[in-house]
């Protein structure tokens, strides 16, 4: 009896109500099945605490992660109105993406046990289970519906599934077992020759439309198109036999074939072979696999970073004389169309390495023939030159605003095509997912040939319209003779303070950071804290490289060009006191407290429960503390639920405005300092269009 496939991506759309609503809940319980069944290689208590490499959270993170984000997204989505765990939601929440190889994350957390998580993921299960069941659906599914909630914590539950398998594959071995479920390829042999294949010139074109009928995530939506010239590629995969020629050639130690970044990662890890090559004291070389280590397979693709690719392909131009790099992403749809290739049967194994369909591992690079090419999909990624970009049209999904925009740097280089453990959007053509060029993936590579250099289109994450009005909000000119708002609260919370300790401060909803340095110029250590990560990447650009750059609209397509500095707002010297942080202002770490001083602008507004933050604010901030809070009192149920306002309304039929709500909350802990005072604050968005505002601020001191 053969095993059932691994369940692929629901469609969405032009499909009975009730089979879409099955297919949304076979697939998800396949997916956390098949999530929890990965946990079961671990070994022993160790291998759940102790990190697989320094750069990661240990695996217990993991293992509540994924079961976290789907209460987070259903929170936002409004198909649930309260938390599970509120202390599993706030530790589990944030994983660690570094952003450098030499970046070490060096916080201890308090982990619950293997038992309470797996205890929290089953209400989990529980919850997601009753809420596919027995909540209304109507057709089609897409990115405004509530369940797409649903889909997008399934497939970042198999994003995980392929990224924790890379973190066990690094793990101690002895805190590793096999597992039938995980077994490894066992087929392997000579590999033939890597020859080249010419590919047409032709044209691409891109990108999903927002009627897809199938869950996809934000970059993968929007147009591009391109003329790509004729070139040549490799017709395999490089495999372990071809890359061993450029580590006996002294490859890792020639600096020639190495770029200055590739450089200095190669340096500071002292690399000498690819990451997964184990060199025995005999000098045969073994392949690490996730649970064990094999003889190696010299015709499986060898596995490595950018970085790696990059310098073999410079070293391969040295030895053939020809053009050699790797692809770019369009060139790699190119080699799509030239093989004819279209996405996987759901009923069929797939003709791949691909979706967990066949083994958990690389198999050998001419095992799966697509036309004359071999693993246009599947076995493991393929690098790209492309640095991850938008599309034309690109919009940032509502419920989950970092998944892509902050990999719009420049840093983070496209994979495509699709690895063994890939699955679910991972393992269709229009899957779009980067990482930084140090990662290790279950990556590999082919190469090309072409006089062509590789075309990258520019990122337009600086020209995000948003983004540019809060840099210019913050960092930028005032307008109508109106004060920098963010500088005019920070002067204001200090006058109150008056001779106060001012040990640390608490800037909650900081968007790109402007109130952190003000603030920093009285305070020996200033925290910021935002839901948005392209905020918080803002302000932590500004502090670590002293300048922000961004363009600012004019009129229609026309723009102006900005950068301002840190120097010039007399704010250099502020820039090592402060840090910043992603969080949800309603379920803070415990670790963000003890606070001299907490400033909450323009946010409870924003809130999807303020009186959930207020009511356990004092909890934050030291005896006689200060809390400043601002706000227009813009309610939109858009953002904070009408039964959740804290004013605004008529009660006991008479006018409750939220400072009424904001009294009746704070009293049992704060006084009110004085009366509240209006500050205006204007926002540009274009040349002769403003937004001119008045907040309401009131300063509360708690009470010893």
């Amino acid at each position: 009896m053969s095993t059932p496939l691994f369940p692929r991506s629901p469609q969405l759309a032009d499909r009975p109500v009730d089979a879409v609503r099955r297919d949304i809940l076979d697939t998800f319980h396949a997916t956390f099945d098949r999530y929890e069944q990965l946990f079961e290689t671990l070994a022993c208590d160790a291998a759940w605490y102790e990190k697989a490499i320094r750069l990661r959270h240990p695996l217990i993170f993991y293992f509540g992660h994924t079961a976290t984000f789907f209460i987070n997204k259903l929170l936002l989505a409004g198909l649930i109105d309260q938390r599970l765990n509120p202390r599993f939601e706030s530790i589990f929440a944030v994983g660690v993406d570094e952003m450098s190889w030499d970046d070490l994350d060096e916080t201890r957390y308090d982990w619950p046990s293997v038992a309470a998580v797996r205890d929290y993921r089953n209400q989990v299960r529980q919850l997601v289970d009753r809420i596919i069941r027995t909540t209304e659906l109507s057709l089609p599914i897409d990115w405004q519906h509530p369940w797409w909630a649903i889909l997008m914590g399934i497939d970042h539950e198999r994003i995980h599934l392929e990224t924790s398998s890379v973190l066990i594959r690094q793990h101690r071995l002895d805190y590793l077992r096999p597992h039938p479920a995980w077994a490894p390829c066992r087929i392997n042999g000579i590999p033939p020759d890597n020859t080249l294949v010419d590919i047409p010139a032709g044209r691409v074109r891109l990108g999903k439309d927002f009627r897809d009928d199938h869950y996809g995530w934000d970059n993968e939506y929007g147009t591009h198109q391109a003329d790509i010239a004729a070139f040549r590629s490799s017709r395999l995969l490089v495999s372990n036999r071809e890359f061993l020629a450029f580590v006996d050639a002294g490859g890792y130690a020639d600096d020639r074939w190495w770029q200055e970044e590739g450089l200095g990662w190669r340096n500071f890890t002292q690399a000498t072979q690819p990451s997964f090559w184990v060199r025995q004291p005999d000098d045969r070389w073994q392949l690490r696999l996730m649970t064990e280590e094999v003889p190696m397979p010299w015709d499986w693709p060898v596995e490595t970073n950018y970085h790696e690719a990059k310098a073999f392909c410079q070293w391969k131009t040295a030895q053939s004389g020809l053009p050699v790099r790797l692809p770019s992403e369009d060139e790699w749809y190119r080699l799509v169309d030239f093989a004819g290739l279209g996405e996987i049967d759901p009923e069929q194994p797939a003709p791949a390495n691909i979706h967990l369909d066949h083994w958990a591992s690389p198999c050998p690079v001419d095992r799966f023939a697509h036309g004359p090419l071999f693993d246009v999909v599947g076995n493991v990624w393929q690098w790209t030159e492309t640095p991850t970009y938008p599309f034309d049209g690109f919009a940032v999904h509502p419920i989950y605003d970092d998944f892509t925009a902050p990999t719009f740097d420049g840093r983070h280089n496209l994979i495509k095509g699709g690895a063994w453990a890939s699955c679910g959007d991972e393992a269709r053509l229009a899957a779009r997912y980067a990482f930084r060029r140090h990662f290790f993936q279950h990556a590999g590579f082919r190469y090309v040939v072409s006089a062509m250099p590789a075309v990258n289109p520019a990122s337009n994450y600086e020209t995000d319209e948003l983004m540019a009005q809060y840099a210019e909000f913050h960092f930028g000119d005032s307008y109508y003779g109106v004060a920098n708002f963010p500088a005019t609260l920070a002067a204001l919370a200090v006058a109150a303070m008056s001779e106060q300790p001012k040990r640390r401060a608490l800037d909650l909803g900081c968007a790109t950071g402007r109130a952190c340095f003000e603030l920093a110029r009285h305070f020996d250590e200033v925290t910021g804290i935002d839901f948005s990560a392209r905020f918080i990447g803002l302000g932590a650009q500004m502090a670590e490289q002293g300048r922000i750059r961004y363009t600012l609209p004019e009129e229609g397509e026309l723009v102006t060009y900005r950068e301002r500095t840190l120097a010039e707002l007399g704010l250099a010297e502020t820039a090592s006191r402060v840090s910043f942080w992603q969080g949800d202002a309603c379920n803070l770490k415990p670790n963000f407290t003890a606070y001299d001083l907490i400033l909450a602008a323009n946010l409870i507004d924003r809130l999807h429960s303020p009186a959930q933050f207020l009511a356990g604010i004092h909890q934050r901030l030291t005896p006689g503390g200060l809390l400043l809070i601002a706000s227009p009192y813009t309610w939109l149920a858009e953002h904070t639920r009408r039964e959740h306002w804290l004013g605004g309304f008529k009660k006991d039929g008479e006018n409750f405005t939220t400072l009424d709500g904001l009294q009746a909350l704070l009293a049992p802990h704060f006084e009110l300092l004085g009366p509240p005072q209006d500050v205006p604050f204007v926002i540009r968005e274009t040349k002769r269009k403003f937004q001119h505002t008045l907040s309401e601020v009131t300063l509360w001191r708690l009470r010893h």
